[in-house]
């Protein structure tokens, strides 16, 4: 099954789009290969009550142009979906410009230690109050439920939304996005979660009718789009599957890269291509499909 994605996003870095009454976004400057056009940070509520959800990395144009999207207002809790550099790193910047003491929340601290492979961690940001799965979060005129939903990041967060004027919204962070698939990158990142992390959304139905990711545009047929992001995973396993018997015993995922994803793979991708195979690979060892072949792999 083909994943349609969706890659037109006009919003320019700093300027303010207005998704529904009480419910903004703005995009921050810092594109990349893996972060698309740049980090979109949402603002829940209006006046005295507002809520600022991943306030992206460390980047004062981005900081000013929260507090200029909120002036007049008052930031009363910042949330944050997972901790990667570019959602949590800002939050720092953004509560000493508020003076202090806004609460931070989240599901925890980044979960694997930097030398244990935790690599593109924010390992400082360690929130005020903690999120379990179904933990409920209220402000004036709106209402979050935090999902958790681990793979991308093992403490990564969605969170739906009840408010006046944007039913059936849910902040999809990292976790599904409209252009591109997620990374998944050991050890923080692991596919097993992250298969159950879609079959949960899935099972939720029509509670979801519009999915806010954490980079690019909105997704209005998010039931489809995660259908398709599920399937495009278990075509990949099999054909990473296929590739390791064809390559024999011992391959790493790095020789399995170009037959998996052919040869027109941007290179700046590879490296986490590579990655994205050893949580397939992992996954498959746990089903007894595979094993550790000295530093490499050997299907059974």
């Amino acid at each position: 099954m083909s994943i349609p994605f969706r890659r037109e996003d006009p919003l320019p870095p700093g300027a303010v789009e207005e998704i529904a009454p009480g419910l903004r976004r703005i995009l921050c400057g810092n594109p990349g290969p893996f972060t698309f056009r740049g980090t979109n940070t949402y603002l829940i509520g209006r006046g005295g009550d507002v809520a600022v959800l991943d306030p992206g990395p460390e980047n004062p144009a981005h900081r000013a142009a929260i507090l200029r999207a909120t002036e007049g207002e008052r930031i009363t809790r910042i949330l944050v979906s997972h901790t990667h550099h570019d959602h949590s790193q800002g939050v720092p910047g953004l509560v000493a410009a508020l003076g202090g003491g806004v609460p931070t929340h989240g599901f925890g601290p980044h979960m694997t230690p930097a030398g244990e492979g935790g690599e593109g961690g924010d390992h400082a940001f360690i929130p005020d109050r903690r999120l379990a799965d179904g933990a409920v979060l209220e402000g004036a005129d709106w209402r979050l439920t935090a999902l958790h939903t681990p793979g991308h990041c093992a403490n990564h967060l969605c969170f739906a939304l009840e408010m006046d004027g944007a039913s059936g919204v849910l902040f999809s962070a990292d976790h599904v996005m409209g252009w591109s698939t997620s990374v998944v990158s050991p050890p923080d990142g692991d596919m097993t979660a992250y298969m159950a992390s879609l079959a949960k959304l899935a099972a939720r139905g029509e509670a979801d009718r519009l999915y806010l990711p954490g980079h690019g545009p909105a997704l209005p047929e998010p039931h489809a789009h995660v259908a398709a992001l599920a399937a495009h995973r278990r075509e990949r396993e099999a054909m990473v599957l296929d590739a390791l018997r064809r390559a024999g015993p011992g391959a790493t995922p790095e020789a399995l890269v170009p037959p998996v994803y052919g040869p027109e793979l941007d290179p700046r991708l590879v490296r986490g291509a590579a990655r994205s195979l050893l949580a397939h690979l992992i996954k498959l060892e746990r089903e007894g499909v595979v094993e550790r072949d000295g530093p490499g792999w050997a299907a059974r």
